[in-house]
């Protein structure tokens, strides 16, 4: 059985591998759970999936967790140092990048040296490090497989396509819950609106992203990284529907997609169990009750987050990392009402514009092009 270690087991996706790995006990075990804050919720999983090992980032919460664990013969850690090294425990095969933010960059590329199964589902790596990051797997020979719904469609639309040019990669977005709203009524709504995303049933953070099409650009500069390809040849395409995940056209015209209902178990049960295809019970679209697919040209003007993504991307260097943290810390003061939601992207902007920019960076570069991008960021929005 593959040993599986899930980092950020208490969030959406976490909690949905837990589901894939419950259908299949004899294909997949629980090697190790982490968690940030929610200690409740990562008490329940380790009791229920019995784990070798559980983290909580949180060190506040080691106490709780260690006494109520007390009667199971599994190891408890704290801090961000004990995820960093349970990852590399020998017997894991597979590790889930699933925790939110920057946060999930030195456990993912401590994994790649210990030469784990990347299942990426933390599209920030990609983001903040995308060249670090795929040259260390590159070196370690480790492969990083896509847990997004649209990057998993893209790497299955490729699988057997190695040696023809690809011509276009089509990132399909939902558009979000305000896709048809002006600016003036973007300009008023609430984060109780904003977490009511149309399709998906994803975390807090990735919701107001998705909202916002941040999410989206993120994916575009995720798909540069893992695919090879230049951000001029990386469109996105609204397609209200969520059916088709995203689609690759190659030098001849073709045009190949992959389609499915909106469940992330999907590609969560992909990841694992690639290159096989496992059966589930996951819903199946039924072509004859679908309707129409529609599909429109985004707007960067009411959703300029998308324009930014691009503009970090194309500029390269650090800047998709400083892109990276204005947002993070953009979205945490929306969900505390600090901040309206087009105000994001001028503060986000802002910061881009006030952070000094290097073309060249290093892990420690990283790091502190983060920490100088949050400290901006805040004082943008909080100005003493």
């Amino acid at each position: 059985m593959k040993q599986i270690a899930i980092l950020g087991s208490t969030g959406s996706i976490g909690s949905q591998a837990l589901d894939v790995i419950a259908s299949h006990p004899e294909e997949y075990e629980v090697y190790a759970l982490t968690a940030n804050n929610n200690v409740d919720k990562l008490i329940g999983q380790a009791r229920r999936f019995r784990p070798e090992a559980v983290v909580i980032a949180n060190e506040e919460h080691y106490s709780r967790l260690r006494d109520d664990l007390a009667d199971l013969p599994v190891k408890v850690y704290a801090g961000s140092d004990a995820i960093n090294q349970i990852v590399k425990a020998d017997p894991i095969d597979i590790v889930l990048a699933a925790m939110v933010g920057f946060a999930g960059l030195c456990p993912t590329m401590e994994a790649i040296k210990a030469g784990k199964i990347i299942a990426l589902a933390n599209k920030e790596t990609m983001v903040v490090a995308g060249e670090l990051v795929t040259s260390l797997a590159v070196k370690y020979k480790t492969p990083v497989l896509p847990v997004d719904s649209e990057h998993s469609a893209i790497f299955q639309c490729l699988s057997g396509e190695s040696m023809n040019p690809v011509e276009k990669i089509l990132l399909t977005a939902s558009g979000g819950p305000f896709r048809t709203l002006g600016r003036d009524q973007l300009a008023i709504v609430t984060k109780a609106q904003a977490l009511k995303h149309p399709n998906w049933d994803m975390g807090a953070k990735i919701t107001i992203d998705s909202a916002s099409m941040m999410n989206k650009g993120f994916e575009v500069i995720e798909a540069k990284w893992l695919f090879g390809v230049p951000y001029s040849k990386i469109q996105v395409v609204v397609h209200p529907q969520s059916v088709i995940h995203s689609m690759v056209q190659f030098a001849d015209g073709a045009i190949k997609a992959q389609l499915g209902a909106p469940d992330m178990r999907l590609p969560i049960q992909y990841a694992f169990s690639y290159p096989r295809r496992l059966e589930a019970d996951f819903p199946r679209v039924d072509f004859t009750r679908l309707g129409v697919l529609s599909f429109e040209e985004p707007d960067t003007g009411r959703f300029r987050n998308l324009a930014l993504a691009y503009e970090a991307l194309e500029r390269g260097g650090n800047m998709p990392c400083i892109l990276n943290a204005a947002n993070e810390v953009c979205v945490a003061a929306f969900l505390h009402d600090e901040i309206g939601f087009l105000q994001m992207s001028d503060v986000i902007a802002g910061t881009m514009a006030r952070v000094p920019f290097r073309k060249e960076s290093s892990l420690e570069d990283y790091i502190e092009t983060d920490a100088e991008s949050r400290r901006v960021a805040a004082s943008l929005i909080n100005p003493r």
